[in-house]
Order: structure tokens, then C-alpha cells, then sequence
């Protein structure tokens, strides 16, 4: 068993040597910024005008986020962009501890994780394994079971995986009076209890189905993936009056450009190859809090950009879930 030593809880998992590493990356990509022009955005200037010059000639650069705009929010990734790892695995490794599943279960899990851990990147696949795992499992279980547990597993194992530069980066928004959700297709259930346990407004998740108050084993509509992402966060928007060009979103999957190319701030967060490759190609910022080893594998950044694109479905599923 010894294999398995990551089930069990540890105090700190992302360590002040790997924030430190992180740090110094971001610091290194603004020194690389300082060093070229970035690409001017449109709700920087006024029609017609040139950026305003800084002392040294060259553009200033606006301050982000804005405080005191109403219309103006951000949207968080969960797995591996707020936190280390994903969220689902560390539910079921709690969920192991109080015999709700047998070994064979935890070694599947097990893989998972080490997969989830060594890739760095979502497989579309390999996620709905272990969603279908996930949905066996608290089958015929009751919600208010499942939220309470919740409680007690974010204490014992999600804490100590949270980035502190995403977290950060979550409170800045914050502090400038602005409104910050996580949109994630971990269940809303878990994306509830880590934004509140955060102090974020709220959440947007994959819905797990329930029949007076017991899961059944189904989800309500699809996962909230890739494309569905946008498109929650685009109905979102239009419930809360928010001005999308002025919103920010963070994520370190590829599978998460479409609620990147959604917002005028997008922000690449530990990425995978392919966004690395595809923010830097749109000059997007980017923000890496690995070991320095790994963020070297992952490049300089550029700056920040925007563009629009939206798709999928389940937007409504996941708002008024948000509401209930």
C-alpha cells in the first residue's frame, strides 16, 4: 500500500519552494512584457486615440482589475488552475475513508489521480470514467449526506491544494468590488462548498441528479465541459448585467478556450502545451505556480487579448441550480 500514500491527507501540499518557483516565473514573463509593446485592446483607449504614454515612451499600462465596475467580473477554472489536481479525486479519497466504495474502486481512482497528475491536461475520456465512477458511487445517497462530507473532505484534503497565486489573483477581483464565480464540471456540490469556503459569489457545475433529496446515479443535462463553459457563463451574463469585453477568466486547460475567448481578460493558469501554445499565439497573460522545473517546460508569456466564442449547452441546468 504504500503506493497509495497519497491518500492520505498531508498539511501542505503546494510548497513554499513551488510558490516561490511559480512566482518567480510570473515575475520573469512581466519583465519579458516590459521588454516589447503589448497588444492594444480597444476598451483601453478611446476611438481614434493612441495609448497614453508612459514617462520612459512607452504605453501605460491600464490598471486590472478595475475597482468599482459593476459590470465586470471573473470566472475561474477549478482543477489545476484554482487548485492542485483534480477536485472529483480527492472527493473520492474521501469518500474511501467512510467505506463507500471497496480497494478495487480506490485503485481505480488511484490511476486516475496519478494519470490526472502526470498529464497535467484533461482527457475527455478519461473524465467521464471517473464521472461515472463518481455517480455510482453516491448513488442513493442523500444530498444533504453528500454536502456535509463535503465539508469535512475540503478540511482534509483540498485546503492544502489550493494555488496561493490563484487564490490571489480570485481576492484581487474581490477587493476591487467585483464578483467572482468558479465554473468547473466538478459537481456543483463540491464547486459550492470550495467558492464558499474561498469567499467567491458562487459556483457553476456539473449537476448530479436527485429524486427527494437521493442521488440517482444520472446527471441533469451534460457535464459542464469545454464549450458548455461558455455558454453558462454567457447566460450568466446576461442574468447579472455583466459586460463580458470587461470580465476576466482563468483556466489551464485547452478544453477551456472557448470561456477564454469568451471574456476581454483571458488568463492562462498553469497551462497545458496546447493553451500555452494558443495563448501565447493570442498574447494572452499567463500565470504559472508549479515547481520551476515544470514551468520552464511551459514558456514566457505575452500579453493580454480578447476575442468571442461561444457553444455547448447546459447554462440554465446550471444557474438555477445556482439559485435553488
Amino acid at each position: 500500500m504504500a503506493a497509495l500514500k497519497w491518500l492520505t491527507p498531508r498539511r501542505q501540499s503546494a510548497t513554499q519552494r513551488s510558490v516561490e518557483a511559480g512566482e518567480a516565473a510570473a515575475a520573469a514573463a512581466e519583465a519579458a512584457l516590459a521588454t516589447k509593446p503589448a497588444k492594444p485592446r480597444p476598451e483601453d483607449t478611446a476611438p481614434g486615440a493612441a495609448p497614453e504614454a508612459a514617462p520612459g515612451g512607452k504605453p501605460e499600462e491600464v490598471p486590472f482589475p478595475v475597482s468599482g465596475d459593476p459590470r465586470a467580473a471573473a470566472f475561474f477554472d477549478l482543477d489545476n488552475t484554482v487548485m492542485q489536481g483534480a477536485a472529483i479525486f480527492h472527493f473520492a479519497r474521501g469518500l474511501y475513508k467512510r467505506h463507500f466504495f471497496d480497494t478495487q474502486d480506490l485503485l481505480r481512482f488511484a490511476w486516475q489521480q496519478a494519470y490526472f497528475r502526470m498529464a497535467g491536461a484533461e482527457d475527455p475520456e478519461h473524465m467521464q470514467d471517473a464521472r461515472d465512477s463518481a455517480l455510482s458511487i453516491v448513488k442513493g445517497h442523500r444530498v444533504e449526506e453528500l454536502m456535509s462530507i463535503g465539508e469535512e473532505i475540503y478540511d482534509e484534503y483540498i485546503a492544502g491544494k489550493i494555488w496561493p497565486g490563484t487564490r490571489a489573483l480570485a481576492q484581487a477581483h474581490l477587493d476591487a468590488g467585483q464578483r467572482v464565480w468558479l465554473v468547473t464540471a466538478a459537481p456543483i456540490e463540491t464547486a459550492t462548498i470550495i467558492a464558499r469556503r474561498l469567499g467567491l459569489t458562487g459556483a457553476l457545475g456539473t449537476v448530479a441528479e436527485s429524486v427527494d433529496g437521493v442521488y440517482t446515479g444520472r446527471l441533469v443535462g451534460e457535464p459542464l465541459h469545454g464549450p458548455a463553459k461558455a455558454e453558462a457563463v454567457r447566460a450568466l451574463a446576461m442574468s447579472e448585467d455583466l459586460d463580458l469585453s470587461r470580465c476576466a477568466a482563468y483556466s489551464d486547460s485547452h478544453n477551456d478556450i472557448p470561456i477564454l475567448s469568451l471574456v476581454g481578460h483571458p488568463y492562462a493558469i498553469n497551462p497545458d502545451s496546447r493553451l500555452r501554445k494558443h495563448a501565447r499565439a493570442e498574447g494572452w497573460r499567463l500565470r504559472d505556480y508549479r515547481t520551476g522545473r515544470k514551468a520552464a517546460r511551459v514558456g514566457i508569456p505575452a500579453a493580454a487579448g480578447m476575442g468571442a466564442l461561444a457553444g455547448g449547452a447546459a447554462a440554465a441546468v446550471a444557474i438555477s441550480r445556482r439559485r435553488k
